[in-house]
């Protein structure tokens, strides 16, 4: 079975026989809802593949493989009127390289658009009746093939994939006091003329149907009257799978690729294979009226290829090429109050709520300092690094981490911003001596050495949220574990699980289940030096973070069998441990005397911190 990861060629996707799966069907809907359509997905999610399927449908000069590209799919079945009845171009704005000055990106994106044209006056010179003039200004040579277009009594439908692409990458030097984008966007701007132009065309003059495919809807409010015809589908309830697959979508792959590996003598288990990839790559949800979520599809395909062509799973379940999504991230984090919106969000016992999305804010919108947090919360939603969860009191909106490979960027985030000294290497030996052994001790100390991070002003979280935090950035390893941070377990929720990987439990390593509790200094009558001058055993043993181990533990004894119950009891070696921060000065930790296997509880050797 091929599976088509980086491949945006319908022609050759079909042709050559890869999976693919028929969105075709939504074609006439697609025809329906009107002449300029504005599309909005995160990067890498199947919008070039969508536009490049539309192109071979709609494009004339393709009659002759109809029935070779779209007969077995829903759509050449009962196909519309308009199929193979258009003269097509398509420019990619993805293959605009944002470098230089104003004038520098003028002629970048200048050559770009007379390349295309050039290439459709040679695809359709049989067809077109005056030649297409080539001019410096593009604008110019646009209006040559529109008037050429309409001599020839075709009519032309024009694709535009990654509207927003090189101006994004301008856009993040706005913060910066750079005003490339203002000459892009503002008054008679490079993009905003462009798309005048566009707009003129299509009011009668030969340009019937425009797709505008991108991220985010900020360019689009940045350019306003340049291009104020567009009908926005991307939160249609009917589109809302248009790019990205479903979950049985999934699961039909998944028994195809273990049949495969059946033949060649090799073993596969769908359902563990579709609990890994439900949890790493499921959760995207563009539709508040219909909450079925969609699995990226760059990541599902990356998962499937190398499932498909070796029986086991990637190494790395984050496909290196959505590293972008690590940098859209980063561009928040600089924006005002865009540290403090991710702290939330990786705070699972908060929400982020907001009223609805926008889908009418421009740049200047999010750079200024009073800005709304719902306008940055929008903006992560069109970037895939927030996705719909439900709809809450008064109709407002919830919002979500979609999975764990978006969520394992944001805790690195977080990491960067709260310990930007800290490396990797610092504690990457304490954290897996846990990992094997369970003995959080070591990491225990390197973490109440920086403890004072959460106590300056920027970060006063006097709750168990600042400790679960500094451990959470510390111990989230998706490359051995399944990581989740208040896991709802029957209605309750424990404060952090570490579940291995399916695929790593050949190695000697635990599941764990921690509780973590925050004791404030005032409570135990203490001040910060004589609780920096008292042993662990001696801290332990005060009344107050007694009370906390026993409230721990108690709650780790309910969530227990509740995770044998969904994980099985033959597969969990699980170890629970609670943490106690004594305010922001020491940290204490206890774990059972007993690792569980199988559901029976084995001696530990190590107990107490």
């Amino acid at each position: 079975m091929k599976f088509p990861y980086g491949i945006s060629d319908f022609n050759a996707l079909i042709k050559e026989g890869y999976f693919y799966v028929d969105r075709t069907d939504r074609i006439p809907l697609l025809e329906e809802a009107g002449k300029q359509l504005l599309f909005l997905r995160p990067r890498r999610f199947g919008k070039s593949l969508l536009l490049n399927m539309l192109s071979n449908y709609y494009d004339l000069a393709m009659a002759s493989e109809f029935d070779t590209l779209f007969g077995h799919l829903a759509i050449g079945k009962n196909p519309t009127e308009k199929h193979n009845q258009y003269l097509v171009m398509t420019w990619d704005f993805s293959s605009v390289l944002p470098m230089g000055s104003t004038n520098e990106l003028k002629d970048v994106l200048y050559r770009y658009l007379n390349v295309a044209m050039e290439d459709f006056a040679t695809t359709y010179q049989a067809q077109l009746k005056q030649p297409i003039k080539i001019y410096d200004d593009a604008a110019a040579s646009f209006w040559s093939l529109i008037n050429a277009v309409k001599a020839s009594n075709h009519k032309l439908y024009l694709f535009i994939d990654e509207y927003d692409n090189f101006a994004n990458e301008v856009m993040s030097s706005k913060i910066r006091n750079n005003d490339r984008y203002a000459d892009l966007v503002y008054g008679e701007g490079l993009l905003k003329s462009l798309f005048k132009n566009v707009k003129a065309a299509a009011a009668g003059n030969g340009l019937d149907r425009v797709f505008i495919t991108g991220v985010s809807p900020v360019i689009m409010a940045d350019i306003s009257s340049g291009y104020n015809v567009a009908t926005n589908i991307y939160r249609n309830p009917e589109f809302n799978d248009l790019c990205g697959f479903t979950e049985t979508e999934i699961q039909h792959a998944l028994y195809q690729v273990a049949n495969e590996c059946q033949q060649r003598g090799d073993v596969l288990d769908t359902n563990v294979a579709m609990k890994t990839m439900r949890q790493f790559y499921n959760g995207y949800c563009f539709n508040q009226h219909d909450f079925t979520s969609v699995y990226n599809p760059t990541l599902a395909l990356y998962f499937l290829k190398n499932l498909a062509q070796y029986c086991r799973y990637p190494d790395n379940l984050l496909d290196h090429n959505l590293g972008m999504d690590r940098d859209r991230i980063n561009y928040i984090a600089q924006l005002p109050n865009g540290s403090a919106l991710i702290q939330r969000i990786c705070d699972d016992s908060q929400q982020v709520i907001v009223p609805q999305l926008h889908d009418r804010f421009g740049v200047e919108d999010l750079i200024k300092h009073e800005q709304e947090e719902e306008e940055l919360a929008s903006l992560l939603y069109y970037l895939g690094v927030l996705t719909q969860d439900k709809v809450v009191a008064l109709g407002k909106l919830q919002l979500r981490v979609p999975n764990l490979v978006i969520r394992s960027l944001y805790v690195e985030k977080l990491r960067k911003l709260l310990l930007p000294d800290v490396q990797l290497s610092d504690f990457r030996q304490a954290k897996e001596q846990f990992f094997i052994t369970g003995d959080l001790q070591p990491l225990c100390e390197f973490i109440q050495a920086r403890l004072n991070v959460f106590s300056n002003r920027d970060y006063r979280w006097v709750n168990e949220f600042a400790i679960k935090t500094a451990f959470m950035m510390l111990l989230f390893d998706d490359r051995l574990y399944i990581v989740d941070s208040e896991p709802e377990l029957k209605r309750q929720y424990a404060d952090f699980t570490l579940i291995a990987r399916p695929d790593m439990r050949q190695y000697e390593m635990l599941d764990h289940l921690m509780e973590f509790k925050f004791v404030k200094l005032s409570d135990v009558n203490l001040n910060g030096k004589e609780v920096q001058s008292l042993s662990d055993n001696e801290l332990q043993e005060l009344p107050q973070v007694q009370a906390a181990l026993t409230a721990a533990f108690a709650q780790l004894a309910t969530y227990q069998p509740i995770l044998f119950e969904r994980y099985g009891e033959d597969i969990l070696r699980l170890q629970t441990t609670a943490v106690v921060a004594i305010g922001f000065e020491r940290v204490v930790w206890r774990r059972e005397s007993e690792v569980c296997i199988k559901n029976k509880c084995l001696k530990n050797d190590i107990s107490v911190a």
